[in-house]
């Protein structure tokens, strides 16, 4: 078994589903290398180091770092996070370590604030004298003068008009050194359906999606007031690109977040664990004019190739049909891990056999519930000519703490950059945390993965609602009208996927808070209905296909068959978490 497989299962079948519903944070302890002063909540092979460069920053998505080492973070509050309130000031960050201790001890916010109306981006990217930020519809350019750490001056649109419905509304981008931009339009949908993510619905055929999303676009970085349009679409049938970068010979790689919901929208033809392992992650090389094959295919991992998607005539994975046409990926990961960044490092610092490979940012799984989430962490490929070169490993792991899941965890990687002494900086967007990496060690030392990191739970505050019942179970909740503490009990099994198959935890969270895709249920806000057992049961019943504030559509009975028993106990402990707060 290999060092890669061996990390996998583990992170498969070594983690425990939590359900406390109210956590204040957690702590990871593992070895750190001497050299690091002090600890930095994550595990790493022997003779790497990280510190905290800074913090509490806001969801920060990407960053870039300059030839001098500022450090600059594009932050995001759109439509992922409704319910956090945004930063003070612009959404881009700049960050110098002046002291060389680092940290940085210069952190300076410029752009529009939330104020102006603006919800700031996720892509960011330096070329030439210029720093290039996306902002809502918009990639900006501000010019950077010889000794700016924050621009000193307003910035200038270089394309405007991208489109922001639907299930990814983020742009990400990357510049070449002939200034050819290349920039994300994801898809609105998960698979271009008639209905979007409700079950058994059809795929459009043609999907006319494709005209302005579900793909990349180039434009030309040296020039301003460009506005988006179909006829610049480079390369198409791409769900989701999230990470970008190019290696020394020129070639663009991209990760794409693969489709969701294939056993829940289709359980007569995956079972719930082919739900979990379908379909890949993949990792492109991006080719002018080329498809990849969303939304017609998706990446059978056990197959190695592509296979129609059962919404397009697909038989649950045997057809291949138009899907040998397409083009493959290049390296291929487990299913719903999210891969958010990509960085092909370039630097010196870090051993030889590193040189070349990429580094993957993992933001972590909302939908492999009601087994556990997986990802949340940052893993290296080797690759050589452009193919894979060995297997990946995990290179750094326990950035979410004890709680595995998008509402619990600690922290969620989701941007690289490697500094110009080849440091690898890692951002999380979860609170705003940069980390920075380094190596001291031997430079011919091989690949090797980061260790288990152990995981040291902290105490919670409030009361805590568990799923095994007693005092910190369910008997803390209050109990509906008409209910029993048995059908509240029952519901809580439910809800965090220990019965009837559901998997309501992984878009509302294990700890009922929400999460970037599923809206929080313990606030006592009803988006839906009066918050009454009978209002909540229909909201179960009919689904949510056009969310209110949220891009996860929620198919009716959260796409599992619930008997009407399991219906009314799911329905009760929602009632009961939302009202939880008013005794």
């Amino acid at each position: 078994m290999t060092t890669n497989a061996k990390r996998y299962q583990r992170s498969l079948g070594g983690i425990a589903l939590g359900f406390t519903l109210l956590v204040s944070g957690s702590t990871i302890a593992h070895a750190e290398d001497e050299s690091c002063s002090e600890p930095a909540g994550i595990s790493l092979p022997p003779g790497f180091c990280a510190t905290i460069f800074a913090d509490e920053l806001g969801h920060v998505r990407q960053l870039a770092v300059t030839p001098e080492g500022v450090v600059y973070a594009n932050t995001w509050s759109g439509a992922y996070y409704p319910n956090d309130p945004p930063p003070k000031g612009g959404f881009l960050v700049a960050l110098k370590d002046t002291k060389g201790s680092g940290k940085a001890d210069v952190i300076e916010r410029f752009g529009p604030p939330s104020s102006a109306g603006v919800k700031g981006g996720t892509g960011i990217w330096l070329y030439k004298d210029g720093l290039y930020a996306e902002s809502d519809d918009s990639i900006v350019r501000y010019e950077l003068k010889d000794g700016d750490i924050k621009p000193s001056s307003d910035p200038e649109v270089i394309l405007s008009g991208m489109p922001l419905t639907g299930d990814h509304p983020m742009h990400p981008f990357s510049i070449d050194d002939d200034g050819n931009l290349f920039v994300t339009s994801a898809s609105q949908t998960n698979v271009c359906e008639v209905s979007n993510r409700m079950p058994h619905s059809p795929g459009n055929d043609p999907c006319t999606e494709l005209e302005t999303r579900g793909g990349i676009w180039r434009y030309d970085a040296n020039k301003t007031g460009q506005i988006f349009s179909p006829k610049e679409r480079y390369a198409t049938g791409i769900r989701n690109a999230e990470g970008y970068d190019f290696d020394s010979a020129g070639r663009l790689y991209t990760t794409q977040h693969g489709r969701d919901q294939l056993h829940e929208n289709w359980p007569e033809l995956y079972s719930q664990q082919q739900g979990f392992e379908l379909p890949a992650e993949q990792v492109m090389i991006v080719k002018d004019g080329a498809n990849y094959g969303w939304p017609f295919c998706y990446y059978d991992p056990e197959q190695k190739k592509l296979v129609l998607a059962p919404e397009y005539g697909g038989d649950g994975g045997k057809k291949v049909g138009q899907c040998s046409e397409y083009e493959p990926p290049v390296a291929v990961f487990p299913a719903h891990w999210a891969p958010n960044d990509l960085k092909i490092y370039k630097g010196s610092q870090f051993p030889k056999a590193y040189d070349g490979g990429a580094f993957i940012a993992f933001h972590g799984s909302w939908n492999r519930a009601p087994g556990p989430q997986a990802g949340y962490n940052v893993v290296f490929q080797p690759l050589a000519d452009g193919k894979p070169s060995g297997d990946y490993v995990v290179f750094a792991d326990g950035f979410a703490g004890a709680s595995k899941e998008p509402g619990g965890a600690a922290h969620r990687p989701s941007g690289l950059a490697i500094g110009p002494d080849g440091a690898l900086y890692i951002g999380d967007d979860k609170v705003g945390r940069i980390w920075r990496v380094t190596y001291n060690g031997d430079s011919n030392a091989p690949i090797q993965a980061a260790p288990e990191p152990t995981v040291e739970a902290a105490a919670s505050s409030g009361e805590a609602f568990e799923a095994d019942g007693g005092q910190d179970g369910a008997a803390v909740l209050p109990v509906p009208p008409g209910a029993t503490p048995e059908q509240v009990a029952l519901g809580m099994e439910i809800f965090h996927g220990k019965a009837a198959g559901a998997t309501c935890a992984g878009c509302h969270g294990a700890n009922g808070i929400g999460t970037p895709v599923g809206p929080n249920l313990t606030d006592g806000t009803w988006l839906w209905g009066d918050g009454s057992v009978q209002a909540i049961t229909e909201t179960i019943r009919h689904g949510v296909p056009k969310p209110k504030q949220h891009p996860g559509a929620m198919p009716p009975f959260g796409g599992v068959p619930l008997s009407d028993d399991n219906l009314a106990a799911v329905a009760a402990y929602v009632w009961a978490i939302g009202h939880a707060k008013q005794r």
